[in-house]
């Protein structure tokens, strides 16, 4: 039994979750919030990785801390019913195959494939480049032992050679400067809490509860058993990782910005990349973005396919494995066709009411030893953040459905009661709050028992 990874195991496994973290929101929200943040974009871009990479971070720590498997075994200390509700909500409905999946082979298609075919053929060419990404990913992952070798080994290093080449050209060669972009009335007041909350998208906060179950078996299977071991290795791993996507995302931030210069503000970041790779290196550059893009996305849609199937394995035991790879497969490959910006549309309010959930239970696990990993403060948090998490949802929602009454007048009350509110924050005071009574009901009950 090993006492810790070789040095080569270190940066292996921090390049196969890099691979699993870095998918197509990663390379499309940051280059579309810095054309909109213009010369605002250092706020932007800070505000953007404390969601994009300082939470992703705390939840791999708190996975590690807690020496939790995944997601539903950190869920069940609020309670096993919670767990099993949040597990399954979270898997389906953002990194599963409702969104995050099919976004994967949408963003795939748009950015490297579209471009070079006419209109007629757009929405037949969707369908079968849609068989084909899920059926190559169904493939990789039937063996979920193999992803170091496909992702940590192969497919992050060719990504990161060719995103490289494109960063360093740009970079040379500016399109203009940040100082003279525009900035977008969103981030004229409030740059750093629009960049937070544009973080959101890259969904990594929760897919970091999600990825937790193939880091730690990928550590098993390099011979540490130990889970003290297992959690520091976790840990160390995790920060290699997150290092390089906080480097990436800046710079993709700030190549946004500079477009501007150049370009309109597109529909989303996959034009604006096209756009780019086009302008400087004409139709080689677009054969390379299609690689990146597609190299990209299929090593994420491989991790979130067999991070999906191993939890419902953990939490449907009787059924196998490759039965759930085969939901997991199918599903996002019909709703892949539905196309990029309306995906991104439907996914905004489900997000902003999941990802509250998943940063206090991330929070929770880390200040457990406070309150001694007490359920009460558990539910009790849980339960003020529910409260607001429906409210931003809400809010998320598109123009005729916000005006509905019951939930305009939901949302008035929200508005007038929570602060930040309007910034997609109101979570953070009721979640304080809710820990403040649970630590003080916990402690009373200590106190009363004695």
């Amino acid at each position: 039994m090993k006492e810790k990874l070789a040095g080569k195991d270190y940066l292996f496994i921090g390049s196969m979750l890099f691979g699993l973290f870095f998918g197509a929101g990663n390379l499309i929200f940051p280059i579309h919030m810095g054309q909109e943040a213009g010369d605002a974009i250092s706020q932007a871009n800070f505000g953007f990785l404390v969601t994009a990479v300082g939470f992703p971070f705390l939840g791999i720590i708190a996975l590690g801390i807690s020496q939790s498997n995944g997601v539903f075994e950190l869920a069940t200390r609020v309670n096993r019913i919670y767990a099993y509700i949040f597990t399954i909500f979270t898997l389906f409905w953002s990194f599963g195959p409702f969104f995050a999946l099919p976004r994967l082979a949408t963003t795939s298609f748009e950015i490297g494939i579209s471009p070079f075919l006419s209109n007629k053929l757009q929405t037949p060419l969707l369908a079968l480049f849609s068989i084909l990404f899920f059926g190559t990913a169904w493939f990789l992952s039937r063996k979920p032992t193999k992803l170091l070798d496909y992702i940590g080994k192969f497919l992050n290093p060719l990504f990161l050679v060719l995103l490289g080449l494109i960063l360093i050209i740009a970079f040379s060669h500016p399109l203009g400067s940040v100082h003279q972009a525009e900035v977008g009335k969103l981030y004229q007041s409030s740059a750093f809490m629009n960049g937070f909350t544009q973080g959101y998208n890259t969904l990594d906060a929760l897919a970091a509860l999600a990825f937790g179950i193939i880091i730690i078996t990928t550590i098993r299977q390099r011979g540490v058993k130990n889970p003290k071991i297992i959690a520091k290795e976790t840990i160390k791993a995790g920060l290699i990782s997150v290092g390089l996507m906080a480097i990436i995302y800046t710079c993709l931030s700030y190549l946004g910005a500079m477009s501007v210069g150049k370009f309109a503000i597109s529909e989303n970041g996959g034009i604006a990349l096209a756009q780019i790779s086009n302008y400087y290196l004409g139709t080689f550059g677009m054969i390379i973005l299609a690689l990146i893009v597609i190299i990209a996305c299929l090593k994420t849609a491989v991790g979130l396919m067999s991070a999906f199937s191993e939890t419902f394995v953990e939490l449907f035991p009787k059924r196998e494995y490759r039965f759930y790879l085969m939901i997991v497969s199918i599903l996002p490959c019909i709703f892949a066709n539905i196309g990029l910006t309306k995906i991104i549309e439907l996914s905004v309010p489900v997000l902003m009411f999941l990802y509250p959930l998943a940063i206090t239970l991330i929070l929770l696990a880390l200040l457990g030893p406070v309150f001694q990993h007490s359920k009460l403060v558990y539910q009790i948090t849980t339960a003020f953040t529910l409260l607001a998490a429906i409210a931003d949802g809400l809010n998320a929602l598109p123009n005729p459905l916000k005006s509905l009454k019951p939930i305009a007048a939901i949302l008035n009350f929200a508005k007038d009661s929570l602060p930040f509110f309007s910034l997609g924050m109101g979570w953070i005071l009721l979640a304080v709050l809710g820990f403040i009574i649970g630590c003080l009901v916990h402690f009373l009950k200590r106190i009363t028992n004695k």
